[in-house]
């Protein structure tokens, strides 16, 4: 019984799928969508301490004939485009020495000029390990990783 368990637990540990196709250039503006909830808040956070200029766009309303919408006006040199689809944090026992917070997520960002998903991540983990990996996917994407 205690195997099946420590095997369930190393299995949930081992849920990343990470897929880089390119690079990214700092001082570069990245567009995120607002809000969030903690991988979204994190790499918004990650990124500008990194000196990338994260907008989240103007909102515009647009009044037609029928209806109105809502539309988000970007700048014409936004380089990246993130979009991440994530669960609500939830509080994990086994997270209690690595940031409380277990995160269930998926991320891309892709580069607007060339139109390339430069970065594809689906993951989990406990919050502090979530945080390490999209910091050393980051220096990957700069190309500061050594090979």
């Amino acid at each position: 019984m205690k195997i099946c368990t420590i095997f369930a637990v190393l299995l949930l540990f081992g849920c990343n799928s990470v897929y880089v196709n390119g690079t990214m250039e700092p001082n570069s503006i990245v567009h995120a969508k607002p809000l969030g909830y903690g991988m979204k808040r994190a790499l918004k956070e990650q990124l500008q301490n990194r000196g990338y200029d994260v907008r989240v766009g103007k909102l515009r309303k647009l009044y037609g004939e029928t209806s109105e919408r809502e539309t988000l006006e970007l700048p014409w040199n936004t380089k990246y485009v993130v979009r991440i689809d994530e669960k609500e944090d939830i509080f994990m026992p086994w997270c209690v020495f690595n940031g409380f917070w277990w995160w269930r997520f998926s991320l891309s960002i892709a580069d607007q000029q060339s139109g390339k998903e430069i970065l594809s991540w689906r993951g989990r983990g406990c919050q502090n390990s979530s945080l390490r990996k999209l910091n050393e996917i980051l220096d990957e994407l700069e190309n500061k990783k050594e090979k």
